[in-house]
C-alpha cells in the first residue's frame, strides 16, 4: 500500500466522519429553530389568554354600567313622567311599562352575554389552533433533524465503504 493509498483512504474516513458531524450540527440547530419557533406561538396562547380576561372584565363592567344606567334613567324617567301626572304607580299601566321595559332590558343582557360567551369561545379555538402550530412545528423540526442526522450516518456509512473497498483494492 502506498502513501498516497494510505492518504485517500484516511481523507476518505475523515470526510464521512466529517460529513456526519455536519449534519449533526445542523440537526440541533433545526431542533433548536423548530423549539423557538413553537415558543413564539405559544406565547400567543398567553396573549389570548390576557384578551380574554379584558373582554370578561368588560363585560362586567357594561353590565354594571347598564343596569345602572336602565334603573336610573329608563325606569326612573318612567317613574317620574306616571308621578308628575298623579298617576297611581302601584297598578295598570306605568308597572306594564316598567315590566316591559325590565323584559327589553333583560333580553338585551342576554344578547350581550351571549356575545361574550362566543368571543371567549373563539379565543378558545385561538388558543387550540395555536397550541397545534407549536405542537406541528416542534414535530416538523423533529422530522427535519431526523433527515439530517440519516444524511449524516449515510455519508458515514458511505465513507466506511468506500474507504473498506480502496482498502481490498490495495491489498
Amino acid at each position: 500500500m502506498s502513501i498516497f493509498s494510505a492518504i485517500s483512504l484516511g481523507a476518505t474516513l475523515l470526510g464521512g466522519l466529517s460529513q456526519k458531524k455536519a449534519a449533526n450540527r445542523a440537526a440541533a440547530a433545526a431542533d433548536r429553530a423548530a423549539q423557538f419557533n413553537a415558543n413564539l406561538i405559544e406565547r400567543d396562547i398567553g396573549l389570548l389568554e390576557k384578551q380574554r380576561e379584558i373582554i370578561n372584565r368588560n363585560f362586567l363592567i357594561e353590565g354594571q354600567r347598564s343596569r345602572s344606567k336602565f334603573e336610573r334613567e329608563v325606569q326612573g324617567a318612567v317613574r317620574a313622567g306616571f308621578g308628575y301626572a298623579g298617576i297611581d304607580m302601584s297598578q295598570g299601566t306605568p308597572v306594564e311599562v316598567l315590566r316591559e321595559n325590565a323584559r327589553e332590558f333583560e333580553y338585551e343582557a342576554t344578547v350581550e352575554q351571549m356575545t361574550n360567551e362566543i368571543a371567549n369561545m373563539q379565543i378558545s379555538d385561538e388558543q387550540e389552533t395555536a397550541r397545534l402550530n407549536a405542537e406541528l412545528a416542534r414535530m416538523e423540526g423533529g422530522a427535519q433533524a431526523s433527515g439530517l442526522r440519516a444524511q449524516g450516518t449515510a455519508s458515514l456509512i458511505k465513507s466506511f465503504g468506500s474507504a473498506a473497498q480502496q482498502a481490498y483494492e490495495f491489498f
